[in-house]
């Protein structure tokens, strides 16, 4: 087995000292996938350059401008986009025609339509999850893989993240809870869906913002007021929320423990996995049982850090996952 790597504390340092300057995209477009769904992209970097691809968490969670500073822009073509529901693809928050198959197939309909031959595949938190199922799709179409903050998926994952979570963030969990009536607490979950999924705003805007600040709140190992703010801006609480309860649900949409159980379809592909010790959203316990089961991968665990890539550790292992790959991958 590969020895993992114990990256040293940061916490003096900010991510600002380890992204790549601050860019804007060279293009971007809107990608009709089918008759209700509508697929935002955009493309930065070196238009030449080696296509790398970055999925986003959640799921739900979107892309933001600080999404394409994780690479060298003189020698990546960098491409971000928002999955389905999410961000400014549209309709924003839609349940329907949105499963992890359809994830898959949208971004094999975005390579091709990019014209990209094979890419990196960069993914945190579910865009692990989503990385991880696509390479197992089309392992042919991946260079490599950077994956931060595990998520698997398993039922004990969700169960954590429904209720284990107070063992670390019992305030934060108790709001969570709190916000149901006492007799639905048993089945928070079910609660939840059920209000995300009301038509009525009034209904399913406060379930989300109640959902959104609980996970924003639980994914930074030292407090981040501004990633609490970004997590409640109504679009963003109402994506999250309503989808990941979505995915919960349905289990994912996958067969149990599909992705470990599919790890020989991608032990081939060269990958990076990074992980906080102390990431509370997506417990290392995940991250390490991926390693055991891809030894050749190489991981990194980040000492002083929780779930967020906003954590100046968690940034830095990042970006220098991406430029080792500079030595690997090419332009096609």
């Amino acid at each position: 087995m590969a020895d993992t790597d114990l990256a040293l504390p940061s916490r003096v340092l900010s991510r600002e000292d380890f992204l790549y300057p601050p860019l804007s995209p060279n293009r971007t477009g809107r990608l009709k996938l089918d008759s209700l769904h509508t697929m935002y992209w955009e493309e930065s970097g070196n238009p030449r350059g080696a296509p790398v691809v970055f999925l986003h968490g959640g799921p739900g969670g979107g892309s933001a401008p600080d999404h394409r500073r994780f690479y060298d822009p003189v020698f990546y073509r960098i491409i971000v986009y928002d999955q389905r529901g999410a961000g400014q693809s549209t309709p924003l928050g839609e349940l329907a025609d949105n499963t992890t198959p359809h994830l898959i197939a949208d971004l094999e309909r975005l390579r091709t339509h990019l014209s990209v031959e094979r890419w990196l595949v960069f993914g945190g938190s579910w865009g692990s999850t989503l990385a991880l199922a696509y390479a197992q799709a089309h392992p042919d179409r991946v260079q490599g893989l950077v994956l931060r903050g595990i998520f698997l998926c398993r039922p004990l994952e969700i169960q954590w993240f429904l209720y284990e979570m107070r063992f670390i963030f019992p305030e934060a969990w108790r709001a969570f809870a709190g916000f149901l009536p006492e007799a639905e607490r048993g089945d928070l979950l079910g609660g939840y869906y059920r209000r995300l999924t009301d038509p009525d705003p009034g209904v399913h805007m406060p379930a989300a913002h109640a959902w959104s600040r609980y996970e924003g709140s639980c994914s930074t190992l030292l407090p981040d007021p501004e990633l609490v703010a970004h997590f409640d801006e109504d679009a963003v609480a109402l994506a999250i929320a309503r989808i990941e309860a979505h995915y919960f649900v349905h289990d994912i949409f996958l067969p149990d423990n599909a992705l470990l159980a599919g790890i020989d379809r991608n032990r081939h592909l060269p990958c990076t996995i990074v992980q906080g010790r102390y990431d509370a959203v997506c417990p290392i316990l995940s991250a390490d049982e991926l390693h055991l089961a891809w030894p050749e991968a190489r991981y990194v665990i980040v000492a002083d850090a929780g779930h967020s890539a906003r954590e100046p550790g968690i940034a830095r292992e990042l970006v220098a996952a991406t430029n080792r790959f500079r030595e690997i991958v090419d332009r096609r």
